[in-house]
């Protein structure tokens, strides 16, 4: 889990991380995003408005962690929702994640 938490770290300081819930939703309706990372702990209403935003444009979405360890590894307070921006580093992160048990789904 280190290791994940370590790499969105990495594509934050490369720039290839956005946050925030509305900047998000403009990444994935524009089809920049290529992975959504949605904190385990947000509300059933946000899991559910992410799952379909990014079921509905095919882009991946990985739920786990808790916000306060996804704003830590990216060097910000609380973060719930994130999407990197670069194929390079989305595949870097959720490759190891299939088979993690941290994660509660991957799509």
């Amino acid at each position: 889990m280190n290791k994940t938490l370590s790499r969105l770290g990495l594509a934050m300081r490369a720039g290839k991380i956005v946050t925030g819930d509305e900047i998000v939703l403009k990444t994935i309706r524009s089809s920049e995003a290529k992975l959504v990372v949605l904190a385990g702990d947000a509300s059933l209403n946000t899991q559910k408005k992410f799952r379909d935003k990014c079921g509905t444009y095919k882009i991946p979405l990985l739920i786990g962690f808790d916000r306060e360890s996804l704003g830590t590894s990216i060097g910000k307070p609380n973060r719930v929702v994130l999407a990197i921006t670069d194929q390079g580093f989305a595949e870097m992160i959720s490759k190891p994640m299939e088979t993690m048990s941290e994660v509660e789904y991957i799509e």
